[in-house]
């Protein structure tokens, strides 16, 4: 019996260190990875630029402004204090901010109906109402906005045969030039090489035609894909709640490479986070609390850093920082090249949306309500505003236009 005991205590020693030893590998493979200016990372890459007659007809295209995301626009010079002109909307949930063009902001609401409001007055030109869920900003492009649309019923509604939407429409006037099911998609599209980049929930990226909104390409993933895509010359980038980011052939959908969160104790990070591309790499943030950086050419981990939460904010790229909050309540600064916190800031709630940099002021939200704006280079308050929720700031020349939980806000520089 002694022999036995002694045995069975030998087998508990060993299972428990085996254990420990275990968690200790968990943890070192989930460690904070230091990164290098020196190792695929470019200062040289730039994002296209488009031209000032561009900029004028649409000033705010695309959820992030560019095809890369940055969400970053350096020649607009709008600066707080501001004052509000005008106020539009309702009760209803604005989870993501408007894209701009022809004089009008383009958003829908979380039941599904997508509005075209005056940016000088905020006054309703037309609607385009589809009784589905709505988690996602339109796109603009050649006189037609393109927009996303998930289920009918209840958001949160996740079955099989469940269908979604993706629709084109007149700026003018509202009018479909096409509508094309797919799976529930909330995904904000992105309008590049004559293609509307979209995912879904049934795991696939697609390509559609612009004109016609005929499939050309899908790519299958491992899992949903909510966020958006993010596009750098022929390479297409998009995270999937399969844990892993994707770069693809824009032309084919041909997979080039597949990065993995890293391993963890517990399941593996999944990507709501809408990527962004600059200096050679591809920024994004996860839901195991970090904020990644891979090669945008090879798919390698060039470095991560952990927050305290959640990372659902799609990063801004500026100026050699990358800016993401976290559902630790911090905004964080990062160096872009290595992922040094080259600041922080902490703010009254959860940070789950996405910042907008306007000249050298960066801009978020809390899901306590409140907007904030930060100096950029030093993380120094600079103005907040008591509304606010997700992905508050977008703007053209003249006015700022603020998401708050339920309305929009045309607002102006106080002079």
């Amino acid at each position: 019996m002694r022999r036995l005991l002694l045995a069975a205590l030998v087998l508990v020693v060993l299972a428990g260190g085996a254990a420990a030893a275990y968690v200790l590998y968990k943890k070192h493979q989930s460690r904070n990875i230091h990164g290098s200016a020196s190792v695929e990372f470019v200062t040289t890459q730039t994002v296209p630029h488009r031209t000032p007659a561009e900029l004028h007809r649409v000033p705010w295209p695309t959820y992030g402004r560019d095809d890369a995301r940055q969400r970053v626009a350096e020649d607009i010079r709008l600066r707080p204090p501001f004052r509000k002109l005008w106020v539009a909307g309702g009760t209803s949930l604005l989870e993501f901010p408007p894209a701009i063009g022809y004089g009008r902001l383009y958003f829908s609401n979380n039941p599904g109906t997508l509005f075209a409001l005056s940016t000088r007055t905020g006054k309703r030109a037309w609607t385009f109402a589809t009784h589905r869920c709505t988690a996602a900003s339109p796109a603009v492009h050649d006189q037609t906005v393109f927009a996303s649309f998930m289920n009918r019923g209840a958001c949160n509604q996740t079955r099989s045969g469940l269908d979604g939407m993706v629709a084109a429409l007149a700026v003018g006037s509202g009018k479909p030039r096409w509508t094309k099911k797919i799976g529930p998609t909330e995904t904000s599209p992105l309008v590049g090489n004559r293609r509307v980049y979209v995912g879904d929930w049934r795991g696939k990226v697609y390509a559609l035609d612009e004109r016609t909104g005929r499939i050309r390409w899908s790519f299958q993933t491992g899992d949903k894909v909510k966020g958006g895509v993010a596009l750098l010359g022929n390479r297409l980038f998009v995270g999937s709640y399969d844990g892993h980011v994707y770069a693809l052939d824009a032309r084919t959908g041909r997979k080039i490479w597949r990065a993995s969160a890293q391993p963890r104790l517990g399941s593996l990070g999944t990507f709501y986070s809408t990527p962004a591309v600059g200096y050679g790499r591809v920024y994004i943030g996860s839901t195991d609390g970090k904020v990644y950086s891979f090669g945008a050419a090879s798919g390698k981990l060039r470095w991560s850093h952990g927050t305290g939460g959640y990372v659902y904010s799609s990063p801004a790229v500026w100026n050699r920082r990358v800016y993401a909050g976290s559902y630790d309540h911090t905004f964080y600064c990062f160096d872009a090249a290595t992922g040094d916190v080259r600041w922080q800031f902490h703010a009254n709630g959860p940070i789950s949306g996405s910042p907008t940099i306007l000249g050298r002021i960066v801009y978020f939200a809390t899901l306590a309500g409140r907007t904030y704006a930060l100096n950029a280079v030093t993380g120094r308050r600079v103005w907040t505003f008591p509304d606010g929720k997700y992905s508050p700031v977008v703007a053209d020349s003249k006015r700022l236009y603020l998401v708050g939980y339920a309305k929009v806000y045309g607002m102006v520089p106080k002079r």
